[in-house]
């Protein structure tokens, strides 16, 4: 896989909990998580919106060419995108604006970073001492670590206090102006799906730490609120008081790479839009982002709805006083679960307007679902490597 961005790969020890006040001693992490967001005086930020579409076609270009290069094929899903998919070239870019991020350390002594939590990207990377235009964000000292070296791919990790494994890791030379801080508050990005879309073919941090046999059960979990510190990242375990038990719901992985899971079924209003798609579980992106075609049966019929393309990203508006009559229902595993109207509905398409902007948006270069913050903020959810599913329950 070739950077078009300058990286250098180094050798320093990671901790994933001297940095996080809420990691216990049972083996399992909470991670308290934070939010940017990109709500402007009231109504939506229509240039981040447009910035944030462009970005996760822009990310699926990247992970798919890296699913292809790791493994010989082209990822089933990939089709639409892989005339503009250039082979083992990836840029490096923003993918979004707004991200939950929390904190980890490297190095020894350790230095603390934070990072957006991506369970649609693998690798993690970090800001060198060296990073151009990296104003605003904290850079890694290599020469100030003790366990710093430069291995052409290898990282030594340590969970706790325990052992240390081998683990790929990114110091980037330079930062593109869409990870200009403070539009992107953090510092670098932590991914959590499996080796296949890896742009250094290695194995992600979790995946790493999990094959250890360190970990209570191989498993993450994650609670995301737009509510300031009701957000979290388990590692190891869930945490049963953030949602109702008995409504967990398992759904299978069909294809590891991703959090891949079939789709049971949208519907909205009672009536039912799409039906027994892919789709990726993904809290590095915030949009639900579908196919032009699945968008356009959402809004169809929707009184007052209208529709911007740009670049062929198409977002829809509904009538701000009737949003919350055509909020989603998105069904895994036999269950179906709610959007509220308060995560569906972005909020006015600029100010003054009674238009508001819809949560899902289509993409003319897709031909699935991408499952992001606005349906992710409704539901636990657990990322069970062990057993290669995915689960949802409804919020304690």
């Amino acid at each position: 896989m070739k950077f078009s961005s300058p990286f250098a790969s180094l050798l320093a020890l990671v901790s994933i909990t001297a940095a996080v006040p809420k990691s216990r001693n049972d083996g399992v992490i909470r991670i308290p998580l934070a939010r940017k967001s990109a709500d402007v005086a009231g109504h939506v930020d229509m240039s981040a919106l447009s910035a944030h579409l462009f970005s996760v076609s822009n990310k699926y270009r990247q992970t798919f060419s890296a699913f292809e290069a790791n493994t010989g094929y082209a990822h089933p899903l990939s089709a639409k995108m892989r005339s503009s998919i250039r082979e083992r070239d990836v840029p490096l870019i923003n993918q979004g604006t707004e991200l939950w991020y929390g904190e980890i350390d490297v190095g020894t002594p350790p230095q603390t970073f934070n990072v957006s939590i991506d369970s649609g990207s693998t690798d993690l990377f970090l800001p060198s001492a060296s990073c151009m235009d990296c104003a605003g964000h904290k850079m890694y000292h290599a020469a100030a670590s003790s366990t710093a070296k430069d291995e052409g791919k290898i990282v030594s990790l340590s969970y706790g206090e325990g052992q240390a494994f081998s683990q790929a890791f990114l110091a980037a030379y330079e930062y593109s102006s869409n990870f200009a801080y403070p539009d992107f508050q953090p510092d670098g990005l932590l991914g959590f799906a499996f080796e296949e879309i890896s742009g250094l073919e290695a194995k992600s941090v979790f995946e790493t730490i999990s094959d250890s046999g360190v970990l209570p059960e191989r498993v993450f979990s994650v609670k995301l609120s737009s509510t300031a510190g009701e957000s979290e990242l388990s590692i190891g375990a869930t945490n049963p008081n953030l949602y109702i038990e008995d409504t967990l719901t398992y759904t299978a992985v069909t294809k590891e790479g991703y959090w891949q899971v079939n789709l049971e079924a949208v519907s909205r209003d009672g009536s039912t839009v799409a039906s027994n798609s892919a789709s990726i579980i993904d809290t590095g992106t915030t949009m639900i982002i579908t196919t032009d075609a699945a968008a356009e049966a959402y809004y169809q019929d929707i009184p007052g709805s209208s529709n911007s393309t740009q670049e062929g990203m198409t977002y829809y508006t509904i009538p701000c006083d009737t949003i919350g009559s055509y909020t989603p229902t998105f069904s895994f595993g036999g269950r179906g679960f709610d959007v509220s109207e308060g995560t569906f509905n972005l909020g006015p398409e600029s100010e003054g307007s009674s238009d508001c902007v819809g949560g899902i948006a289509g993409m003319s270069d897709l031909d699935f679902w991408v499952v992001g913050g606005i349906f992710l903020q409704n539901v636990y959810t657990v990322f069970d490597q062990g057993n290669t599913q995915v689960g949802f329950a409804e919020l304690a």
